[in-house]
């Protein structure tokens, strides 16, 4: 079947075919499907007895994926968010499965849609919301957020150095007027960093603002590394969980989430023998990233700082 790939480009494809499948009849799970670029390919991967189950949160990427159950009738498309994965299996009469993946982050739809109010290159409506029909948008959120709260994510979300003076431009911008659109935040950034700095940042000088309110308004953060320990747990063993970050913050926070699974132990290092009783999950099935190669890096330069993650169920 032919797919829109502009919807989203599948990133780390291969790697991803080559590590996730271990059984071709097994059960499987797409967290973020996206525009189901990875997917297709997956489906294309396994035996027609096994199953494959789509979630994403936002209702766009349903409808667009909608097409991928008239062509494979062992796929299930649920609009969902993938912290809710035991939820959604009980739901599905599924115990256990063979292997999930997370492709986390913003997708190519996402960015390229004016109207989402993602990107910092369209001058659109403050939404940002994964699922515009939940929650609050980004323009609820800037305009209400208290000046050390709006500090504190830029630093802890995005590693923003400037967050100090964009908070204090948040307040002095809004006091005039509410934020409306994706230009006004464009604009609070500019008027907090000095133009020769902003001049010599790599990138645009708004990425950092745009990525750490799009976390905060998503609650991408504080409920992943319990996501995380709950997909773990809904493997079979010898099931894996890959997981594509690309952020810093993100990937911080799955490296840890493996390493504190792999060993859980609590007991004092020099104690004997271990009497907390906290075995380990698994295991990092690779101790370093896997990232992409220099063809995809040139064909995608979204791809450029994209890191995947495997862990392996004991």
């Amino acid at each position: 079947m032919n797919i829109d790939t502009n919807y989203h480009v599948p990133i780390l494809l291969n790697e991803i075919l080559e590590n996730l499948i271990t059984n071709r009849n097994g059960i499987y799970v797409d967290g973020t499907l996206g525009g189901g670029g990875h997917t297709i390919e997956i489906l294309k991967s396994l035996s027609p007895d096994a199953k494959h189950i789509g979630i994403d949160r936002d209702p766009e990427a349903i409808v667009h994926a909608s097409s991928i159950a008239n062509h494979f009738s062992n796929f299930t498309l649920v609009h969902n968010n993938f912290h809710n994965l035991p939820e959604i299996l009980e739901n599905l009469n599924i115990s256990k499965i063979d292997g999930c993946l997370l492709d986390l982050g913003v997708s190519s739809h996402q960015i390229d849609t004016p109207d989402r109010g993602f990107s910092y290159n369209f001058d659109a409506p403050l939404d940002m919301r994964m699922d515009n029909s939940k929650g609050i948008s980004a323009k609820e959120y800037l305009n209400t957020v208290s000046k050390q709260e709006f500090e504190r994510i830029l630093y802890n979300y995005a590693d923003e150095s400037w967050a100090k003076r964009i908070a204090d431009k948040l307040i002095e911008f809004r006091a005039t007027k509410p934020l409306k659109t994706t230009f006004d935040l464009v604009t609070v950034v500019d008027n907090a960093i000095p133009q020769k700095v902003r001049y010599n940042i790599k990138g645009h000088s708004a990425k950092k603002t745009f990525q750490a309110v799009r976390i905060a308004v998503n609650d991408e953060i504080q409920p992943l590394e319990n996501a995380l320990t709950q997909i773990i747990h809904c493997l079979k063993p010898g099931g894996r969980l890959c997981v594509i970050t690309f952020h810093s913050i993100e990937d911080r926070i799955v490296k840890n989430c493996f390493r504190t699974l792999e060993n859980p132990c609590t007991c004092p290092p020099k104690a004997p023998i271990c009497t907390c009783g906290k075995v380990p999950l698994g295991k990092s099935y690779i101790k370093k990233p896997i990232l992409p190669q220099f063809k995809e890096l040139n064909d995608n330069n979204r791809s450029h700082s994209a890191k995947l993650r495997i862990f392996e169920r004991k």
